[in-house]
């Protein structure tokens, strides 16, 4: 296979946007004191998170800007309303974690948006989402409150 450079618009601007957004994050964190890696500063996760999205802006933009004649004649429409499902799910899982997250705590709110987001994939059963739902679920309670001392409550009723 031949490969060629083109850049397809759709993927363009969406690396675009990456980058332009974390450029406004690495700015607007570097306003706050970023301090070292022993003692982290206000603006430090702020102004990392900038520069990752930056980069996998750019990296978006070069890794998609490679491709083969069979890979273009294989891309999908994202047009359709058959994608309305995703859309509506990862925006029903978001405003889930949202309010569970508010009152419910970290462990339903963390369950329901990867639950109700995984839905939204076609490729996915209620077993496989649940499943799913459940290992981020348990990483996401050992890597916050366990490994990063979050104090976000796990459970919370009302």
């Amino acid at each position: 296979m031949r490969l060629k450079f083109s850049i397809n618009n759709r993927e363009a601007l969406a690396s675009g946007l990456l980058i332009v957004l974390g450029l406004g994050v690495m700015l607007k964190g570097s306003t706050y004191t970023i301090g070292t890696m022993a003692r982290m500063g206000p603006g430090f996760f702020p102004v990392m998170l900038g520069v990752l999205l930056m980069f996998l802006g750019g990296l978006c933009l070069f890794a998609t800007g490679l491709s083969t004649k069979a890979e273009e004649e294989e891309e999908e429409d994202f047009s359709g309303p058959s994608q309305w499902r995703g859309w509506i799910a990862i925006i029903g899982g978001v405003l889930a974690f949202i309010v569970l997250g508010e009152y419910g705590g970290l462990v339903p709110a963390t369950f329901a948006l990867v639950f109700i987001s995984a839905i939204g994939d076609r490729n996915h059963s209620l077993l496989s989402a649940f499943l799913l739902a459940a290992f981020v679920t348990v990483l996401g309670v050992l890597i916050f409150s366990w490994g990063l001392e979050l104090q976000f409550p796990m459970f919370r009723w009302g």
